[in-house]
């Protein structure tokens, strides 16, 4: 037994100093005479501290997790380093070595790259989630003891990918803004059939001690208004939207315009985020006016539904990344990932070219439902938020193509998927029954203003017809506007009769 390995997962008591949390993972040799070794443990803080110490124990035939630490402080370093911002969380780690007798001297880890190096070796990365808002220090410091040994970390946490010694010892995840995340690593040495872990580093990708936006209170308030009104507009045309049909074009101009207008806006510059949601509510609007206004003059319905396909095409190439495709490593590359999206999306409208009617009723029941998704999130968590989510990421993160988009589905995602789900079976049901018998789209509003006007014009039986002119009713108009405030002359004779 050459090491003794004591691993203390400290945690201040204090609710607001999460991120203060110490993980240190301290490597002693022991001498071949020695049968114990005592480690102790201080703080300078007043306050109570909680504590976990874990002792591992280690054979000459396990490999030594950071013993050959090049890059960080200590010179054996099995600590995992963890970095977080909005798009990626990335933990880094030292390189470990093949482990040795008690007594004798580490093997070299630069010299030789056979199987009988360090190089032979392959590291295990696992993810395991906490309960959903759980933010409790109790329940970090209870699940990190899972996390501490190789044999529970193989039963509790998910295996995201294996390295090998010739790989950049750095692997990045999707963060999850409020969802706790701990991370590990099992070094192995498939030679031996040895393993050995490192210690476990979490993160819950948000701040405790922020004042809007914590990790208590998601969603901020611009951002609750944004899409508590969007998910309002969304359920009505996920039951309404076919029959008022302007509306629902409204709508799908509103999210290509917004959803591609702040791309640019948040890559191109260095306004806030409530005046960047700002400006993209005020140009979707436009956008959605826009479409609604090239359909009443031009009338144009394939383009229109285009669009509208294109919208569904969208979220369902978002839905297969989601669950299916977006881990796998050859969607790592952008122009792959990106062509393949698109041609997802596309394929949607094509293949409903010849009944548009249920292709307008599909949109308007699944994308007006996963409004209400997106509402959600921004009260409490729902991994299915990052069905779309993760897409604008790529969009506006130039590394987040090397990120795993690995997501917890726990109570709260059952309950949404399911209101999710009920949602859009309804709106299609309710809108196919209405339909039924119905005209497909309504005709061309243009046309048929300006066959009423000639109607109108031509027809001297319409009253329409005896309408005065535009500027004579406007000066009529004004006329009675300016007797409204003329002083009423009184009433009664003033002069005196002349006999």
């Amino acid at each position: 037994m050459p090491f003794c390995v004591i691993f203390p997962a400290m945690h201040l008591s204090l609710f607001s100093r999460y991120t203060h949390s110490i993980r240190i993972q301290q490597f002693l040799l022991l001498r071949p005479e020695q049968s114990m070794c005592t480690w102790h443990l201080e703080t300078l803080d007043a306050e109570p501290v909680q504590n976990v110490a874990i002792p591992l124990s280690y054979s000459e035939r396990d490999p030594v997790p950071g013993g050959c630490n090049l890059e960080f402080d200590l010179d054996i370093d099995p600590n995992i380093y963890l970095e977080y911002n909005f798009f990626e969380t990335t933990i880094k780690f030292a390189p470990a070595n093949l482990g040795y007798a008690r007594g004798t001297n580490p093997l070299p880890c630069d010299i030789g790259t056979g199987r009988d190096s360090r190089w032979r070796l392959l590291y295990d990365v696992y993810q395991y989630f906490l309960p959903e808002n759980d933010l409790s220090q109790e329940g970090l410091l209870k699940h990190l003891q899972r996390m501490a040994e190789v044999p529970q970390v193989k039963a509790s946490a998910i295996k995201v990918v294996t390295l090998t010694a010739n790989d950049k010892p750095s692997v990045s995840f999707s963060s999850l803004r409020g969802q706790g995340v701990i991370y590990n690593v099992i070094v192995r040495d498939p030679l031996l059939n040895t393993s050995a872990a490192y210690v476990p580093v979490h993160t819950y990708a948000c701040h405790f001690e922020a004042k809007e936006g914590n990790c208590s209170s998601l969603g901020r308030i611009s951002t609750k208004v944004f899409f508590t009104l969007f998910a309002l507009l969304g359920l009505f045309i996920c039951f309404f939207g076919h029959r008022f049909w302007k509306t629902e074009l409204f709508f799908i101009g509103f999210i290509f315009t917004g959803f591609f207008f702040y791309i640019p806006v948040t890559r191109l510059t260095l306004l806030t985020y409530d005046v960047r949601l700002i400006l993209t509510a005020v140009t979707g609007s436009l956008g959605g006016i826009l479409l609604v206004a090239a359909w009443w003059r031009f009338g144009i319905l394939l383009i229109c539904m285009l669009c509208v396909g294109l919208e569904l095409g969208f979220l369902i190439s978002s839905v297969m990344f989601f669950a299916l495709l977006g881990n796998l490593k050859i969607f790592q590359d952008d122009g792959v990932f990106w062509v393949t999206f698109s041609c997802i999306a596309v394929i949607i409208p094509v293949v409903f070219m010849g009944c548009l009617r249920i292709l307008s009723i599909l949109t308007c029941g699944f994308v007006g439902s996963y409004s209400v998704v997106l509402a959600f999130d921004s009260y409490l968590y729902t991994s299915l938020s990052y069905v779309t989510l993760n897409v604008l990421k790529r969009a506006l993160h130039k590394d987040f193509h090397r990120a795993f988009t690995n997501v917890p589905f726990q109570t709260n995602d059952f309950i949404i998927l399911a209101v999710w789900g009920m949602l859009a079976v309804s709106g299609v049901t309710l809108q196919m029954r209405r339909e039924r018998g119905q005209p497909f789209f309504p005709a061309h509003p243009y046309k048929l203003w300006k066959r009423e006007r000639e109607r109108r014009v031509t027809n001297i039986l319409d009253p329409s017809y005896h309408i005065p002119p535009l500027r004579e009713r406007l000066y009529c108009r004004l006329t009675q506007i300016k007797e409204f405030f003329r002083k009423e002359q009184p009433a009664g004779e003033r002069t005196p009769l002349l006999l």
